[in-house]
């Protein structure tokens, strides 16, 4: 039995598909387009209000003002010397006191050397200069009978010799000699006594030892090394500062005290607080060769603080390095601003009836703290000491109120 296929439903088409999704499409675009035209706006008003920029004020401080100039310094002594030998032989005794870092006074006996040879010396010299001085006694003996003679010739004769014969005659040049071999025989026992002397080696001047180079028993030559030593009246602390800083400094000159006063401190060593008093001594005549800035002297008496008036004080270190304080000379009639104030240009923020001022300034010195103004700032001025982020002329200002937040 033959079945028959039954008729298919038909579907809709591709086309037809497509062109209702795009009406859709068109439709939802057109919705959106006046719902969006149609949507109430919120207008900004165009006049916007300027807010005043809350700052600190400060006023200049007027007077009479002594600058501090701070410097970095070093350590040295102003008295050293490396103890020499001046004979040779063999070192017999040595102090206690001459090692390093012991401390020896003004004519201490540091060391000995063997003096048996020098004391022999010193005998064949004085013997000689005794011969010397016997010969010469003969010699005015001779001398005396030469004139006599020479008066009875004369009385004889009538008539005088010329001066040539006549010196011959009176054995002049026999008693110069004698005479000179009395002056050298002399010498050479003053040199032995001398070498004789310079066996015992003492302290020329109240010393600190930094370094001994001998032992008991060492052979040294003329001339060797024996001890390194260093005064105890006063340290020097040299320091670098900037040349136009120079005139405002007073040099001693090696008259004590009369230069400006200076706090020296080691940082690393001392408590904060705690410092040495000395005085500026001189200028070096030569800039510090990696920096150019002038070298100057600054005088510590009583370095390591030995003296009874200076005993809870710190001494000084040869080598180590110092803050140094230097109090310049007065400055009159200026006006005393913090220097970090000073805005670039030197020029300074003022607050004037509301608004920012930038006013230029002469400044008349500056040290590490302060700058001094000479003009260009009056003592009634409002100074700002808020950093702005917006510098401009005219901008408006209100200051702080005592205790109100940032």
């Amino acid at each position: 039995m033959n079945s028959e296929a039954a008729p298919d439903k038909r579907r809709p088409g591709l086309p037809r598909t497509l062109i209702v999704c795009a009406l859709i499409a068109v439709i939802g675009i057109v919705l959106l387009t006046l719902i969006f035209n149609t949507e109430p706006g919120a207008e900004r008003e165009t006049a916007v209000r300027q807010s005043a920029v809350m700052v600190d004020i400060v006023s200049p401080e007027a007077g009479d003002f002594q600058p501090v100039i701070q410097a970095l310094g070093s350590v040295r002594p102003s008295q050293e010397i490396e103890l020499r030998s001046r004979v040779f032989g063999e070192v017999t005794a040595i102090s206690d006191r001459l090692a390093p870092g012991g401390f020896v006074s003004a004519g201490d006996v540091l060391l000995r050397i063997q003096d048996a040879d020098y004391r022999n010396t010193l005998l064949q010299r004085q013997s000689e200069l005794q011969q010397a001085i016997a010969e010469l006694e003969q010699e005015k003996g001779r001398q005396i009978q030469a004139e006599r003679e020479y008066r009875d010739l004369k009385a004889d004769r009538g008539e005088a010799l010329d001066p040539a014969n006549l010196s011959l005659i009176l054995r002049q040049p026999q008693l110069q000699s004698a005479e000179a071999r009395v002056n050298a025989a002399r010498a050479a026992a003053a040199q032995a006594q001398l070498d004789l002397e310079r066996t015992v080696i003492r302290a020329p001047f109240d010393a600190l030892v930094l370094e001994r180079a001998v032992n008991l028993g060492s052979q040294v030559s003329t001339g060797e090394a024996l001890a390194h030593l260093v005064g105890l009246e006063r340290y020097w602390v040299e320091a670098t500062v900037p040349l136009d800083k120079l005139r405002w400094l007073a040099f001693a000159n090696g008259e004590p005290g009369a230069g400006s006063a200076v706090t020296v401190h080691h940082r690393s060593a001392w408590p904060e607080g705690q410092y040495r008093r000395g005085y500026l001594d001189q200028l070096v005549g030569q800039l510090e060769g990696g920096t150019r800035l002038a070298r100057v002297l600054v005088v510590v008496e009583d370095p390591l603080a030995r003296a009874a008036a200076n005993a809870d004080q710190p001494g000084l270190i040869i080598g180590a390095f110092m803050d140094t304080r230097i109090s310049g000379r007065q400055i009159s009639g200026a006006l005393k601003l913090p220097r970090e104030l000073v805005r670039q240009g030197d020029t300074v923020w003022l607050m004037r009836d509301g608004v920012l001022a930038i006013q230029p300034v002469v400044i008349q010195f500056e040290d590490a703290s302060y700058a001094y103004i000479s003009e260009g700032l009056q003592a009634s001025d409002q100074v700002v000491a808020t950093n702005l982020a917006t510098v401009k002329e005219g901008l408006r200002l209100r200051p702080r109120e005592a205790g109100a937040g940032p």
